[in-house]
Protein backbone atom coordinates (compact mmCIF):
# COMPACT_ATOMS: atom_id res chain seq x y z
CA UNK A 1 0.00 0.00 0.00
CA UNK A 2 1.32 3.42 -0.90
CA UNK A 3 2.61 5.53 1.82
CA UNK A 4 0.28 8.34 2.77
CA UNK A 5 1.17 12.12 3.18
CA UNK A 6 -0.13 14.12 5.77
CA UNK A 7 -2.88 16.53 4.37
CA UNK A 8 -2.84 15.06 1.13
CA UNK A 9 -6.98 14.31 -0.32
CA UNK A 10 -6.08 10.82 -0.02
CA UNK A 11 -5.48 10.73 3.41
CA UNK A 12 -8.34 12.82 4.15
CA UNK A 13 -10.49 10.39 2.01
CA UNK A 14 -8.59 7.17 4.27
CA UNK A 15 -9.82 9.32 7.09
CA UNK A 16 -13.19 9.91 6.38
CA UNK A 17 -13.74 6.24 4.92
CA UNK A 18 -12.72 4.67 8.18
CA UNK A 19 -14.94 7.43 10.79
CA UNK A 20 -17.87 5.68 8.08
CA UNK A 21 -17.07 2.04 8.72
CA UNK A 22 -16.75 2.59 12.12
CA UNK A 23 -19.79 4.70 12.37
CA UNK A 24 -21.68 1.85 9.99
CA UNK A 25 -20.30 -0.65 13.25
CA UNK A 26 -21.47 1.32 16.23
CA UNK A 27 -24.69 2.34 14.92
CA UNK A 28 -25.79 -0.12 12.35
CA UNK A 29 -27.76 0.65 9.03
CA UNK A 30 -28.07 4.47 8.39
CA UNK A 31 -28.90 6.91 5.29
CA UNK A 32 -26.65 8.95 3.47
CA UNK A 33 -27.84 11.84 5.26
CA UNK A 34 -26.99 10.45 8.85
CA UNK A 35 -24.15 8.98 8.07
CA UNK A 36 -22.79 12.75 7.07
CA UNK A 37 -24.28 14.12 10.32
CA UNK A 38 -22.27 11.60 12.45
CA UNK A 39 -18.99 12.17 10.98
CA UNK A 40 -19.56 15.80 9.44
CA UNK A 41 -19.14 15.52 5.50
CA UNK A 42 -21.58 17.35 3.00
CA UNK A 43 -24.00 15.41 0.99
CA UNK A 44 -21.96 15.27 -2.26
CA UNK A 45 -18.65 14.28 -0.20
CA UNK A 46 -21.24 11.65 1.71
CA UNK A 47 -22.67 10.13 -1.83
CA UNK A 48 -18.88 9.84 -3.15
CA UNK A 49 -17.74 8.13 0.06
CA UNK A 50 -20.63 5.36 -0.31
CA UNK A 51 -20.08 4.92 -3.73
CA UNK A 52 -16.28 4.23 -3.18
CA UNK A 53 -16.62 1.82 0.13
CA UNK A 54 -18.97 0.22 -2.30
CA UNK A 55 -17.00 -0.75 -4.99
CA UNK A 56 -14.66 -1.82 -2.35
CA UNK A 57 -16.93 -4.33 -0.82
CA UNK A 58 -17.22 -3.44 2.24
CA UNK A 59 -20.18 -1.48 2.39
CA UNK A 60 -24.02 -2.75 0.76
CA UNK A 61 -27.52 -1.05 0.19
CA UNK A 62 -29.78 -2.39 3.19
CA UNK A 63 -32.91 -1.59 2.38
CA UNK A 64 -35.03 1.49 2.19
CA UNK A 65 -36.54 3.82 4.77
CA UNK A 66 -40.00 5.44 4.49
CA UNK A 67 -40.01 9.16 4.62
CA UNK A 68 -42.10 12.31 4.39
CA UNK A 69 -44.64 12.92 1.86
CA UNK A 70 -44.19 9.46 0.74
CA UNK A 71 -40.60 9.64 -0.03
CA UNK A 72 -37.87 6.71 0.62
CA UNK A 73 -34.35 7.10 1.78
CA UNK A 74 -31.40 4.33 1.00
CA UNK A 75 -30.05 2.80 4.38
CA UNK A 76 -26.31 1.78 4.22
CA UNK A 77 -24.60 -1.03 5.59
CA UNK A 78 -21.46 -3.09 6.28
CA UNK A 79 -21.31 -5.84 4.17
CA UNK A 80 -20.47 -8.85 6.61
CA UNK A 81 -19.52 -11.09 4.00
CA UNK A 82 -16.74 -8.73 2.84
CA UNK A 83 -14.67 -10.80 5.68
CA UNK A 84 -14.42 -13.62 7.94
CA UNK A 85 -12.40 -14.66 11.19
CA UNK A 86 -12.07 -17.75 12.83
CA UNK A 87 -11.95 -17.79 16.75
CA UNK A 88 -10.47 -20.87 18.84
CA UNK A 89 -10.60 -21.83 22.42
CA UNK A 90 -8.64 -25.38 23.15
CA UNK A 91 -9.00 -27.01 26.37
CA UNK A 92 -7.71 -30.71 27.51
CA UNK A 93 -11.28 -31.74 26.50
CA UNK A 94 -12.21 -30.30 23.56
CA UNK A 95 -11.57 -27.61 20.71
CA UNK A 96 -14.27 -25.49 20.38
CA UNK A 97 -14.20 -22.93 17.43
CA UNK A 98 -16.61 -20.22 15.79
CA UNK A 99 -16.40 -18.11 12.13
CA UNK A 100 -17.23 -14.65 12.48
CA UNK A 101 -18.59 -12.14 9.05
CA UNK A 102 -17.30 -8.78 9.40
CA UNK A 103 -19.82 -7.11 11.10
CA UNK A 104 -19.51 -9.45 14.49
CA UNK A 105 -22.16 -11.72 13.59
CA UNK A 106 -21.43 -15.49 14.16
CA UNK A 107 -21.74 -17.24 10.81
CA UNK A 108 -20.82 -21.11 12.15
CA UNK A 109 -19.84 -23.02 15.13
CA UNK A 110 -17.74 -26.24 15.76
CA UNK A 111 -16.10 -28.56 18.19
CA UNK A 112 -14.01 -31.20 18.09
CA UNK A 113 -12.68 -33.33 21.06
CA UNK A 114 -9.31 -32.31 21.70
CA UNK A 115 -7.00 -35.65 21.73
CA UNK A 116 -4.93 -36.61 24.94
CA UNK A 117 -1.37 -36.35 22.68
CA UNK A 118 -1.74 -33.81 19.86
CA UNK A 119 1.96 -34.28 19.07
CA UNK A 120 2.86 -33.34 15.68
CA UNK A 121 -0.86 -33.49 14.91
CA UNK A 122 -1.61 -30.50 17.01
CA UNK A 123 -1.39 -28.20 13.72
CA UNK A 124 -3.53 -30.71 11.93
CA UNK A 125 -6.21 -30.89 14.94
CA UNK A 126 -6.39 -26.77 14.63
CA UNK A 127 -6.88 -27.41 11.03
CA UNK A 128 -9.62 -30.13 11.16
CA UNK A 129 -11.61 -27.82 13.94
CA UNK A 130 -11.08 -24.54 11.41
CA UNK A 131 -12.69 -26.27 8.58
CA UNK A 132 -15.23 -27.71 10.49
CA UNK A 133 -15.92 -24.32 11.37
CA UNK A 134 -15.92 -22.86 7.90
CA UNK A 135 -18.32 -25.82 6.72
CA UNK A 136 -21.19 -24.72 9.02
CA UNK A 137 -20.39 -20.98 7.89
CA UNK A 138 -20.86 -21.82 4.11
CA UNK A 139 -17.07 -21.02 3.03
CA UNK A 140 -14.12 -22.09 2.88
CA UNK A 141 -10.78 -21.76 4.97
CA UNK A 142 -9.06 -19.24 2.22
CA UNK A 143 -11.68 -17.20 2.61
CA UNK A 144 -10.40 -16.06 6.11
CA UNK A 145 -8.32 -13.19 7.25
CA UNK A 146 -7.22 -14.59 10.57
CA UNK A 147 -7.50 -17.28 12.61
CA UNK A 148 -6.83 -16.25 16.53
CA UNK A 149 -6.47 -19.23 18.59
CA UNK A 150 -6.87 -19.32 22.61
CA UNK A 151 -4.84 -21.40 25.04
CA UNK A 152 -4.18 -22.11 28.27
CA UNK A 153 -1.05 -21.51 28.60
CA UNK A 154 1.61 -18.88 27.32
CA UNK A 155 3.49 -18.77 23.44
CA UNK A 156 7.33 -17.66 24.08
CA UNK A 157 7.57 -14.60 21.72
CA UNK A 158 11.06 -15.89 20.65
CA UNK A 159 10.47 -19.20 20.34
CA UNK A 160 7.43 -19.77 19.99
CA UNK A 161 6.94 -22.73 22.23
CA UNK A 162 3.93 -23.12 24.39
CA UNK A 163 5.00 -22.94 28.24
CA UNK A 164 2.93 -23.06 31.41
CA UNK A 165 0.85 -25.58 29.65
CA UNK A 166 1.57 -29.23 31.19
CA UNK A 167 -1.87 -30.13 30.71
CA UNK A 168 -1.36 -29.71 27.31
CA UNK A 169 0.86 -32.88 26.36
CA UNK A 170 2.25 -33.11 22.83
CA UNK A 171 0.92 -29.39 22.32
CA UNK A 172 5.05 -28.33 23.53
CA UNK A 173 6.97 -28.04 20.53
CA UNK A 174 7.78 -24.76 18.24
CA UNK A 175 6.25 -23.41 14.97
CA UNK A 176 2.65 -24.30 15.61
CA UNK A 177 2.13 -21.48 13.86
CA UNK A 178 4.08 -22.08 10.82
CA UNK A 179 2.34 -25.37 10.60
CA UNK A 180 -1.51 -24.23 10.70
CA UNK A 181 -0.49 -21.29 8.57
CA UNK A 182 1.54 -23.29 5.40
CA UNK A 183 -1.62 -25.81 6.00
CA UNK A 184 -4.63 -23.02 5.87
CA UNK A 185 -3.01 -19.74 3.65
CA UNK A 186 -4.09 -18.27 6.71
CA UNK A 187 -2.52 -16.01 9.53
CA UNK A 188 -2.82 -16.96 12.91
CA UNK A 189 -2.12 -15.84 16.43
CA UNK A 190 -2.00 -17.96 19.59
CA UNK A 191 -2.92 -16.25 22.93
CA UNK A 192 -3.30 -17.12 26.46
CA UNK A 193 -6.96 -17.49 27.05
CA UNK A 194 -7.59 -14.91 30.02
CA UNK A 195 -5.78 -12.84 27.88
CA UNK A 196 -8.65 -13.46 25.31
CA UNK A 197 -10.97 -13.22 27.63
CA UNK A 198 -9.79 -9.69 28.85
CA UNK A 199 -9.89 -8.36 25.59
CA UNK A 200 -13.87 -9.29 25.37
CA UNK A 201 -14.41 -7.64 29.20
CA UNK A 202 -12.85 -4.69 27.71
CA UNK A 203 -14.65 -4.33 24.21
CA UNK A 204 -18.41 -6.13 26.09
CA UNK A 205 -17.81 -6.43 29.56
CA UNK A 206 -17.27 -4.85 32.77
CA UNK A 207 -13.93 -3.11 31.88
CA UNK A 208 -15.86 -1.14 29.35
CA UNK A 209 -13.77 2.21 29.46
CA UNK A 210 -11.26 1.51 31.91
CA UNK A 211 -7.62 1.49 30.42
CA UNK A 212 -5.67 -0.60 33.84
CA UNK A 213 -7.32 -3.78 34.79
CA UNK A 214 -6.68 -7.73 35.80
CA UNK A 215 -9.21 -10.45 34.84
CA UNK A 216 -8.84 -13.32 37.17
CA UNK A 217 -10.13 -17.04 35.78
CA UNK A 218 -10.49 -19.53 38.45
CA UNK A 219 -11.98 -22.65 36.32
CA UNK A 220 -10.15 -25.83 35.67
CA UNK A 221 -6.93 -23.81 36.23
CA UNK A 222 -6.04 -20.27 37.25
CA UNK A 223 -4.97 -17.17 35.58
CA UNK A 224 -4.82 -13.56 35.15
CA UNK A 225 -4.77 -11.08 32.50
CA UNK A 226 -3.29 -7.86 32.77
CA UNK A 227 -4.13 -4.88 30.74
CA UNK A 228 -2.30 -2.02 31.43
CA UNK A 229 -2.32 1.71 29.63
CA UNK A 230 -5.50 -0.01 27.33
CA UNK A 231 -2.86 -2.64 26.48
CA UNK A 232 -2.30 -6.55 27.21
CA UNK A 233 1.23 -7.18 29.08
CA UNK A 234 2.56 -10.03 27.87
CA UNK A 235 6.08 -10.05 29.98
CA UNK A 236 9.10 -10.53 28.23
CA UNK A 237 8.33 -14.30 27.92
CA UNK A 238 4.57 -14.27 27.39
CA UNK A 239 4.11 -15.62 30.82
CA UNK A 240 2.91 -12.48 32.73
CA UNK A 241 -0.01 -13.11 34.49
CA UNK A 242 0.69 -16.53 35.09
CA UNK A 243 -0.68 -16.49 38.93
CA UNK A 244 -1.02 -19.67 39.40
CA UNK A 245 2.70 -20.00 40.33
CA UNK A 246 2.99 -16.93 42.68
CA UNK A 247 4.23 -17.47 45.68
CA UNK A 248 1.89 -16.68 48.66
CA UNK A 249 1.55 -17.09 52.59
CA UNK A 250 -0.30 -20.69 53.10
CA UNK A 251 0.70 -21.92 49.75
CA UNK A 252 4.52 -24.30 49.61
CA UNK A 253 6.64 -22.42 46.75
CA UNK A 254 8.56 -24.46 44.01
CA UNK A 255 11.98 -24.49 46.68
CA UNK A 256 9.82 -27.21 47.92
CA UNK A 257 7.74 -28.53 45.38
CA UNK A 258 9.91 -28.24 42.09
CA UNK A 259 8.77 -25.58 39.75
CA UNK A 260 6.14 -27.54 37.61
CA UNK A 261 4.34 -29.02 41.27
CA UNK A 262 1.27 -28.16 42.30
CA UNK A 263 2.77 -24.89 44.85
CA UNK A 264 2.00 -21.53 44.54
CA UNK A 265 -1.57 -19.66 44.44
CA UNK A 266 -2.69 -22.59 42.29
CA UNK A 267 -2.06 -25.05 45.52
CA UNK A 268 -3.80 -22.52 47.98
CA UNK A 269 -6.64 -20.81 45.59
CA UNK A 270 -6.89 -23.37 42.73
CA UNK A 271 -9.89 -25.60 41.71
CA UNK A 272 -9.01 -28.72 43.30
CA UNK A 273 -7.85 -26.73 46.68
CA UNK A 274 -11.20 -24.51 46.13
CA UNK A 275 -13.04 -28.37 45.88
CA UNK A 276 -11.46 -29.44 49.11
CA UNK A 277 -11.97 -26.57 51.35
CA UNK A 278 -15.79 -26.90 49.86
CA UNK A 279 -15.72 -30.52 51.05
CA UNK A 280 -14.37 -29.37 54.73
CA UNK A 281 -17.13 -27.15 55.41
CA UNK A 282 -19.79 -29.95 54.02
CA UNK A 283 -20.95 -28.74 50.65
CA UNK A 284 -19.75 -31.43 47.40
CA UNK A 285 -20.16 -31.62 43.84
CA UNK A 286 -19.26 -33.16 40.54
CA UNK A 287 -16.27 -30.27 40.37
CA UNK A 288 -15.48 -27.38 42.31
CA UNK A 289 -17.33 -24.91 41.04
CA UNK A 290 -20.60 -27.34 41.45
CA UNK A 291 -19.32 -27.08 45.52
CA UNK A 292 -19.25 -23.41 45.71
CA UNK A 293 -22.43 -22.95 43.61
CA UNK A 294 -24.47 -25.19 46.38
CA UNK A 295 -22.58 -22.99 48.99
CA UNK A 296 -23.77 -19.75 47.27
CA UNK A 297 -27.12 -20.88 46.90
CA UNK A 298 -27.47 -21.02 50.76
CA UNK A 299 -25.18 -17.88 51.25
CA UNK A 300 -27.30 -16.85 54.06
CA UNK A 301 -26.65 -19.76 55.99
CA UNK A 302 -23.75 -19.57 58.93
CA UNK A 303 -22.02 -22.78 57.07
CA UNK A 304 -22.40 -21.64 53.61
CA UNK A 305 -20.09 -18.29 55.19
CA UNK A 306 -17.84 -20.03 56.38
CA UNK A 307 -17.45 -22.20 53.47
CA UNK A 308 -17.20 -18.99 50.78
CA UNK A 309 -15.09 -16.71 53.43
CA UNK A 310 -11.97 -19.48 53.55
CA UNK A 311 -12.29 -19.56 49.45
CA UNK A 312 -12.78 -15.74 49.53
CA UNK A 313 -9.52 -15.45 51.86
CA UNK A 314 -7.27 -17.43 49.57
CA UNK A 315 -8.46 -16.11 46.23
CA UNK A 316 -7.70 -12.71 48.23
CA UNK A 317 -4.27 -13.05 48.80
CA UNK A 318 -3.17 -14.04 45.06
CA UNK A 319 -5.29 -10.78 44.05
CA UNK A 320 -3.76 -8.70 46.73
CA UNK A 321 -0.42 -9.43 45.64
CA UNK A 322 -0.73 -8.12 42.16
CA UNK A 323 -2.68 -5.12 43.48
CA UNK A 324 -0.48 -3.87 45.46
CA UNK A 325 2.13 -4.36 42.97
CA UNK A 326 0.21 -2.69 39.42
CA UNK A 327 -2.63 -0.62 41.58
CA UNK A 328 -5.62 -1.78 38.64
CA UNK A 329 -8.64 0.85 38.33
CA UNK A 330 -10.71 -2.90 38.59
CA UNK A 331 -10.42 -6.87 39.39
CA UNK A 332 -12.73 -8.69 37.07
CA UNK A 333 -13.71 -12.13 38.58
CA UNK A 334 -14.19 -14.67 35.72
CA UNK A 335 -14.16 -18.20 35.20
CA UNK A 336 -16.68 -21.11 36.40
CA UNK A 337 -15.62 -21.38 39.91
CA UNK A 338 -15.73 -17.68 40.75
CA UNK A 339 -18.61 -17.01 38.62
CA UNK A 340 -20.49 -20.02 40.17
CA UNK A 341 -20.34 -18.21 43.84
CA UNK A 342 -21.66 -15.19 42.07
CA UNK A 343 -22.42 -12.01 44.27
CA UNK A 344 -21.72 -13.88 47.87
CA UNK A 345 -18.75 -14.65 46.92
CA UNK A 346 -17.63 -11.45 45.07
CA UNK A 347 -18.51 -9.18 48.21
CA UNK A 348 -16.47 -11.27 50.09
CA UNK A 349 -13.00 -11.35 48.02
CA UNK A 350 -13.53 -7.82 47.75
CA UNK A 351 -13.80 -7.43 51.59
CA UNK A 352 -10.91 -9.51 52.00
CA UNK A 353 -8.81 -7.47 49.48
CA UNK A 354 -9.16 -4.48 51.00
CA UNK A 355 -8.41 -5.71 54.30
CA UNK A 356 -5.23 -7.03 52.93
CA UNK A 357 -3.99 -3.67 50.53
CA UNK A 358 -3.66 0.04 50.57
CA UNK A 359 -5.17 0.00 46.99
CA UNK A 360 -8.76 -1.07 46.51
CA UNK A 361 -9.97 -1.42 43.48
CA UNK A 362 -13.58 -2.57 42.79
CA UNK A 363 -14.02 -6.03 41.84
CA UNK A 364 -16.66 -7.39 39.35
CA UNK A 365 -18.36 -10.13 38.03
CA UNK A 366 -17.83 -10.97 34.48
CA UNK A 367 -21.19 -10.18 32.67
CA UNK A 368 -20.07 -12.22 29.09
CA UNK A 369 -22.38 -14.32 27.95
CA UNK A 370 -21.38 -17.40 26.13
CA UNK A 371 -17.56 -18.50 26.13
CA UNK A 372 -15.52 -15.67 26.60
CA UNK A 373 -12.00 -17.02 25.27
CA UNK A 374 -14.12 -17.30 21.99
CA UNK A 375 -15.75 -13.81 22.47
CA UNK A 376 -12.46 -12.18 23.02
CA UNK A 377 -10.81 -14.55 19.76
CA UNK A 378 -12.97 -13.05 17.30
CA UNK A 379 -12.92 -9.61 19.07
CA UNK A 380 -9.32 -9.40 18.47
CA UNK A 381 -9.30 -11.12 14.98
CA UNK A 382 -12.53 -8.69 13.98
CA UNK A 383 -10.30 -5.79 15.19
CA UNK A 384 -7.12 -6.61 13.39
CA UNK A 385 -9.40 -7.69 10.57
CA UNK A 386 -10.98 -3.87 10.46
CA UNK A 387 -7.96 -1.74 10.88
CA UNK A 388 -6.49 -3.22 7.80
CA UNK A 389 -9.23 -3.36 5.22
CA UNK A 390 -10.77 -0.19 6.94
CA UNK A 391 -7.17 1.39 5.99
CA UNK A 392 -7.43 0.30 2.32
CA UNK A 393 -9.98 1.85 0.70
CA UNK A 394 -8.31 4.29 -1.06
CA UNK A 395 -6.31 2.39 -3.96
CA UNK A 396 -2.71 3.46 -4.35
Amino acid sequence: MAEHIPGTPQLLRAINDKAALRALLEHGPLTRPELGDLIGLSKPTASQLLTRLREAGLVVLHGRRGGNLGRTAEEYAINPRAAFVCGLDITPNRIQTVVADLAGGIAGEYRLPAPSRAGAKASEEICNAVVGACSAAGIISTELSRIVVGVQGAVDPVTGRLHYSRHLPGWHFTDLVGGVESKLGTRIEIENDVNLAALAEAAHGAAQGYENFVVLWVGTGIGMALVLDGRLHRGAGGGAGEVGYLPVPGAPTARETGRFANHGLQALAGPSAVRTVMRSHGFRGVNAAAAVQAAASKAGEPAAQDALRDVAIRVATGVAAVTSVLDPELVVLSGDVLLAGGEPLRELIEHEVHRMTIPRPPLRLSVIEGNPVLTGAVEHGLELTREELFGSTVPP
